[in-house]
């Protein structure tokens, strides 16, 4: 099959152009009146080098496309929708303003699709690497049942959230991180520079060290003799638990075990918590069925237990049970939430108070992301502490003793 370009009129008279793959002209022409477009001139395309352009450094410094990029491509959707931009045309603006490549590139695919007739779930769907079946599901729906700019909107507000959710756990562990970091150098330069030094000295004494000192020279010892064993042993552990992790029963349990962890476990439960609420009352509320919301949910979550919880409540409820009793059975729930639920589903307001379920469990999130870093601290200046407290014995205390020796041989 070649590749033509066409160009034509749709049903509203509007200049629109693009490819299509075809056999012949006259297929290309058929594609076309079959999706209402009046085809005015079709040849072939001239076929273009798919290598990147540009010097090889360019091409390294690519930037990909980044959840802040499909955050403003929605807000602009909605813009343009609400306006009544055509969707050809208005794709075709925002591949023009586009600056990065990466997104420009995007545009093109998605714009193209539409070209051929596909629908927009099904252009998007193209990039569900990028988007996410969550994203997909909610512009599928929005198609079927015309609601298609207020999806847009419920999609920014869900991506904001989320975005606002890591950016404060990034800045609250960016300091705790920047300790241990510094930390673990410390341990290195002490070990394979200062400690050697010492144990020089140390060598001299003709004497019994103490039994601290006696383990900082050993463990500093066997740092030097081993660290190349060390490094490997490092990243094969690294590379195992990575692989470990993505497969199904590695996730499946370490998502079970984060949530258990102290301190952090309770802020994953929470915004875990709150992204399937505020997800449950986007879906719900655009009118996708509550059994493929839930199928659709479990999967954007984020977590793999909570997402088997979420599952666990969609197969209850395909069997005739109560939304409020399926979500008390999972065991995730706390009973304020279970009660809004159960409320919610006997007055049939349970999409509002689905979104009262996530403001408050957001709520929640950023109370304990705020105290994230005062709960770290305390914890880190303790392992400092014991770490200076070693290291001060294990150097000074033989000194020590020689002093005393010396003065005691120096009094006789």
């Amino acid at each position: 099959m070649a590749v033509y370009s066409w160009r034509g009129r749709n049903n509203r008279g509007e200049a629109v152009d693009g490819q299509l793959e075809a056999l012949s002209e006259g297929g290309v022409a058929d594609q076309l009146l079959s999706i209402g477009v009046s085809p005015v001139h079709i040849a072939l395309a001239q076929v273009k080098d798919d290598q990147p352009t540009g010097s090889v450094l360019e091409w390294l410094n690519r930037k990909p496309v980044v959840v802040e990029d499909l955050l403003i491509f929605s807000r602009q959707m909605y813009t343009l929708n609400k306006a009544g931009v055509p969707i050809l045309r208005a794709f075709a603006g925002l591949e023009a303003s586009a600056t990065k490549p990466a997104m420009v590139d995007m545009l093109k695919d998605i714009r193209a699709s539409l070209d051929q007739g596909r629908e927009l779930s099904a252009a998007i769907a193209r990039h569900i690497d990028l988007f996410g079946g969550f994203y997909v599901s909610m512009i599928r729906v929005g198609e079927m049942t015309g609601r298609l700019t207020e999806v847009f909107l419920r999609l920014t507000e869900h991506m904001e959230f989320e975005r606002d959710v890591r950016e404060r756990i990034k800045q609250a562990m960016r300091y705790p991180m920047f300790v241990m970091i510094a930390m673990a150098i410390a341990i290195v330069i002490l070990n394979t520079l200062v400690i050697p030094e010492f144990a020089k000295v140390f060598a001299g004494f003709n004497a019994e060290l103490p039994l601290i000192t006696r383990g900082l020279l050993a463990f500093s010892s066997w740092m030097i003799n081993w660290w190349p064993l060390l490094i490997a042993l490092g990243v094969g552990t690294a590379v195992g638990v990575s692989a470990y992790l993505r497969t199904p029963e590695g996730r499946y349990r370490w998502d079970a075990r984060k949530l258990k962890l102290p301190i952090v476990g309770d802020i994953i439960l929470k915004a875990t918590l709150a992204r399937f609420a505020r997800s449950f009352a986007l879906s719900s509320q655009s009118g996708v069925p509550l059994v493929q919301a839930l199928t659709v949910v479990a999967q954007t979550v984020d977590n793999a237990f909570i997402g088997s919880r979420i599952e666990q409540m969609r197969d209850g409820i395909e069997r005739g049970e109560s939304i409020s009793r399926c979500a008390a059975a999972t065991g995730v729930f706390t009973p304020v939430v279970l009660q809004m639920i159960n409320v919610g589903e006997e007055t049939g307001e349970l999409d509002n108070l689905l979104f009262e379920i996530a403001a408050m469990y957001e709520r929640d999130t950023d109370y304990s992301i705020k105290g994230l870093s005062a709960s770290i601290e305390p914890i880190l200046l303790a392992v400092i502490g014991v770490l200076v407290l070693l290291l001060a014995l294990g150097v000074f205390l033989p000194l020590w003793n020689m002093g005393q020796a010396a003065m005691g041989r120096g009094g006789g």
